[in-house]
Parts: structure tokens; C-alpha cells; sequence
């Protein structure tokens, strides 16, 4: 079998800063080559990539739009848009080299919209296109989300529509693509996110206290947050349920990582830390690399807590399970677990969870074995194949 696995141009792979979607590319395309799959990484061109064995082919934009874009505005735009065009033209050469069918399997909207702008039918015939569902908007109900797909989705709509097969990560979303968009269910198909399991897990006492240290934070509890700083994240939230306890327990500690998208949203949370004197115990790390960096800071927490307002899948939650830490969500999760969460409906559940996870009692509920069972790498990508076969 010949895949394609298509980077999405947003930062190179491997990813320096938690980009989701880079991360599952990169694991997907590892897993396939362990399986003995003939895969090729097609990626946007990275004079400093990091160190790797991923068989990519590098697709060349010019050097002034290469740089890392999180606030998503029209120059993040611009560079999906003139990424996408050149890898639309490196695919079409590619493809009509190959003597076998070609399994492409794109991962974001721009990406596939503009191939299938500019491919010809001749060289359609030659490959099968797959197209996996990311976005989280999908997993919210129709009605809350009709207008943003016409205006913002309307490409992802039509990649949906056009695509051999789907990939989706939750039930909502395939039942907006049947019931919405008229999708044939038999081309949709349920998947997991990959998770590096060997990256993201336990580690051993003495070093935890190390890291702590190191970050002079060997005297405090603390809990986690990760994730774009955004209203959809939620840490205003989990700031206004944690105060009083902040208040009566000042070793406790927040942290929160993750690119800041609003600026206002970041402005707001310093804001309130101040007004209520909980400034010294709210920090924000920044960007933490995603791997070992990320896999230290799970290890260090007494908590990791999740309050998003919605997820299509919640990778980094899992990834948090499979580290061993205590993890906590505001909602139901989306995913194909049991056990390595607790979910709190209330304030007063919130703060009772807190405390019980922060005195040191046993892990609220350990989750490692199932993640390895369920999202692992080579799991996840031989499911894949098997669909395409």
C-alpha cells in the first residue's frame, strides 16, 4: 500500500509547539512505516527542522510566511493558502509517478480543498482520498454551529462530501455529516487520535522532585492546565471555581500552558488573578514542547484539570491519562474511555475532587493500560489501514 500522509503546512513537523493535528501526522506516519507501509510525509519545507526518521518530502513556500502563526489571522491565512496550492502541484507530480493507487489522507481543509481545485480527472483515478475531521466545531449541536459552517467550513464541508472516505473522531460529527450534509455513512468511519505512549508516561519519583525543583516549585501543589489560551478552553473558568480554594490553600498553585489566541482572554485572566490576590499562584508557562517537555509537567501535577467548553477529541487529556496524573473534566469526554478520569457537574463537586486528588490519596481513577490498548500508535495506524485495504 502507497500513502500519502499530508502535513498541514501550520508548523513543520516534528511539531516545537503543541499543534495537535502535527502531532497525529507525525505518530500516524511512524506507526505506518512500523507496519511496513510505503508511506511518504509530504510537509512544508523547515530549513530547521528537528532531528527525526520520517520519510518526508518537503513542499517549498517562500521563507517569509515559514514562521509559527497562532493567532490565526490573514497572514496564517495566506500561508495556508500558498502552502496548499504548491502541495496541490508536488501531489499531482507524485501521483502521476506512482504505478499503484495512492491512499492520500489529508488532515485539513485547505489542504484537500485546493488539490481538488486544481486536480484532473486522469489523475483523480489514481488515488483514493481520505480526509480526517479535526475541527472541534462539528462536535456541538447543528443549530449553534449551521451558520459558522456556511461561512468558515464550507471548504471542510466540501472535502467531506468529495472524499473516498471520512474520518471522524466523535458520533456528533457523523451525524451532522449523514443527517446535515447528506453523506453516505458507509464512507464514514469512528477513529482515535494517536497517542505516543512511550512519551507520555509515569516517571519515576526522583526525577519528579528534580523537575520541581528545578522550576522551585518543590514545596507546592500544583495543578495543570494545557491548551490554547481561549475562551473555548475555558481557564477563566476553572480560575473562578478554583479562588476560594487558592485563598485557603496558598502552596496550591495554577498552571496553565498553551498558545494565547486572545489576547483579551489572557488579558482577563490577570486581570481577575489580581482583583481577587491570587496573582502569585496563577502562573503561565508559555508554550510548552510537546513530548517530553509536556510529559513533565503531567508528571509534576498533583491534578490535571480539562474545563474546555468543547473538544472533538481531547488528545491532550489522554495523553495526561497515559502519564499516570490525576485528571479531571467539566464534561463527559468524547472519547473511548472508562476509567483514568473523574467528571465534576458542579462547584462544590469540583473543589471536592481537588482537594481529594491534592491531599495525596491514591490516583482518582488510573487509566494508563487502557490508552495503550486503545490509542496507541501502531494500534491506531493498522486501523486505519485496514479501512483503506
Amino acid at each position: 500500500m502507497i500513502i500519502y500522509e499530508i502535513g498541514t503546512g501550520y508548523t513543520s513537523i516534528p511539531a516545537r509547539i503543541g499543534a495537535a493535528t502535527e502531532i497525529i501526522v507525525e505518530e500516524l506516519t511512524l506507526g505506518m512505516q512500523d507496519l511496513k507501509n510505503k508511506v511518504t510525509l509530504f510537509d512544508v519545507a523547515d530549513d530547521n527542522r528537528l532531528p527525526n526518521e520520517l520519510p518526508i518530502h518537503e513542499v517549498r513556500i517562500p521563507k517569509a510566511l515559514t514562521t509559527m502563526d497562532v493567532q490565526l489571522g490573514i497572514r496564517h491565512k495566506l500561508k495556508r493558502v500558498i502552502y496548499s496550492l504548491a502541495l496541490a502541484r508536488q501531489l499531482r507530480k507524485a501521483i502521476s509517478e506512482e504505478k499503484e493507487q495512492v491512499v492520500i489522507h489529508f488532515h485539513n481543509q485547505y489542504n484537500m480543498y485546493f488539490f481538488l481545485k486544481t486536480i484532473n480527472k486522469k489523475i483523480r483515478k489514481k488515488a483514493k482520498i481520505a480526509y480526517t475531521v479535526h475541527s472541534y466545531i462539528w462536535a456541538n449541536e447543528w443549530a449553534n454551529i449551521e451558520a459558522d459552517i456556511r461561512k468558515r467550513y464550507f471548504q471542510e464541508a466540501r472535502c467531506i462530501e468529495q472524499a473516498d472516505c471520512v474520518f471522524v473522531l466523535n458520533n456528533k460529527t457523523r451525524e451532522h455529516f449523514i443527517n446535515q450534509l447528506g453523506v453516505d455513512e458507509t464512507k464514514i468511519y469512528k477513529i482515535g487520535n494517536v497517542v505516543n505512549t512511550n512519551k507520555y508516561c509515569p516517571l519515576e519519583k526522583h526525577v519528579i522532585d528534580s523537575v520541581k525543583g528545578k522550576l522551585e516549585l518543590s514545596q507546592k501543589k500544583i495543578i495543570f492546565q494545557v491548551g490554547s489560551v481561549c475562551e473555548r478552553k475555558n481557564q477563566v473558568g476553572a480560575i473562578k471555581n478554583l479562588k476560594e480554594y487558592l485563598k485557603d490553600h496558598r502552596e496550591v498553585v495554577y498552571l496553565y500552558a498553551g498558545g494565547i489566541i486572545e489576547q483579551d482572554y489572557q488579558d482577563e485572566i490577570e486581570k481577575y488573578a489580581k482583583e481577587n490576590d491570587i496573582s502569585e499562584q496563577i502562573i503561565y508557562l508559555g508554550e510548552i514542547a510537546p513530548g517530553g517537555e509536556l510529559n513533565r509537567y503531567y508528571n509534576i501535577a498533583n491534578l490535571v484539570i480539562f474545563p474546555s467548553e468543547i473538544e472533538s477529541f481531547g488528545m491532550v487529556i489522554i495523553e495526561a491519562i497515559a502519564a499516570e496524573a490525576d485528571v479531571l473534566l467539566s464534561t463527559p469526554p468524547i472519547f473511548d474511555l472508562k476509567t483514568g478520569y473523574e467528571v465534576y457537574q458542579t462547584k462544590e463537586e469540583f473543589e471536592e475532587l481537588v482537594d481529594k486528588s491534592l491531599r495525596g490519596n491514591e490516583n482518582l481513577n488510573s487509566g494508563r493500560e487502557e490508552v495503550v490498548e486503545k490509542y496507541g500508535r501502531n494500534k491506531i495506524a493498522n486501523d486505519y489501514c485496514e479501512k483503506w485495504k
